[in-house]
């Protein structure tokens, strides 16, 4: 069975010489809105959309190198209305203007974006992803720092991390010793918001720093993390890739969990890692 990304990918290549938008790619993946732009995300490094761009300039550019056109039809080609729009999201996309790279037009010089290769699905996933529990969860109120991250800045987030650790045992309220890393406020670019943060019984005294997420009462399939932290993106492409498409139950639009627990250390980066999807039947 071909996989939601598959499916999206398949249905970008099909089409991205012509308007594409969101809701398209994602009926053609069975997926929402929400949770494709997490997937593929998670999957290509890049958003939905941001890969229709790249994917629409890179077989702009291999026409500019081999054909003789002008810059205009290749514009109109790929979908753009004007030569100045497609200038400026060719620059935008390649650091050069397409006159510039017609004088020039060698395509090592540029970072062509090839299509994705499904079949390659299974070198990019965890090895070993074993079988969910479903859990009941409770509502829960979480505080800590909240920080927007894109395709290129997620790379980012084990310094916010870095950065609340010092909060941690220092906030009133506080619930046990789990920490919580929730993703939640997607948008269709793929930006996204990421908490780190802890359980609280009531929201503390207010701060400057914290912010505060209300999560509903919501059932979960509940992933164990195997290794080290480091690698946990392996383990969201594997649930994404592998065993979404054959699941039971059907994800939620609502916050995603990493949760922490006690048993995971923090100088080793190892041990009680796991990963909270919302689902429903």
């Amino acid at each position: 069975m071909m996989n939601p990304i598959g499916r999206a990918v398949w249905y970008i290549e099909m089409h991205f010489g012509s308007e594409i938008s969101l809701v398209d790619v994602a009926q053609a993946s069975e997926l929402s809105k929400f949770h494709l732009v997490r997937a593929f995300g998670t999957y290509a490094g890049r958003s939905v959309m941001r890969y229709v761009r790249a994917r629409r300039l890179s077989e702009a550019a291999k026409r500019l190198a081999i054909e003789g056109g002008g810059i205009l039809d290749v514009a109109l080609e790929a979908g753009y209305n004007s030569h100045e729009a497609f200038t400026r999201a060719f620059k935008e996309q390649f650091g050069i203007t397409p006159d510039q790279f017609r004088r020039n037009p060698d395509l090592k010089n540029i970072r062509i974006v090839e299509p994705i290769k499904m079949d390659d699905s299974k070198k990019d996933t965890s090895p070993i992803l074993s079988e969910p529990r479903i859990v009941d969860g409770d509502a829960m109120v979480i505080v800590g720092l909240k920080k927007r991250y894109d395709d290129e800045t997620s790379t980012q987030m084990p310094s916010q991390w870095q950065a609340f650790q010092a909060h941690i045992g220092n906030i009133d309220n506080q619930k046990g010793n789990v920490a919580f890393g929730v993703l939640c406020n997607s948008d269709d670019d793929g930006n996204i918001d990421y908490i780190t943060g802890i359980e609280v019984s009531e929201y503390p005294e207010a701060t400057k720093e914290l912010d505060g997420l209300r999560i509903p009462a919501q059932t979960y399939a509940v992933f164990t993390h195997e290794g080290h932290v480091a690698e946990i993106g392996w383990t969201w492409k594997a649930i994404f890739a592998d065993w979404l498409p054959q699941a039971d139950y059907k994800p939620v639009d609502a916050p995603q969990v990493e949760r922490y627990g006690e048993g995971f250390d923090t100088e080793t980066g190892i041990g009680d890692i796991e990963i909270w999807i919302p689902v429903a039947k």
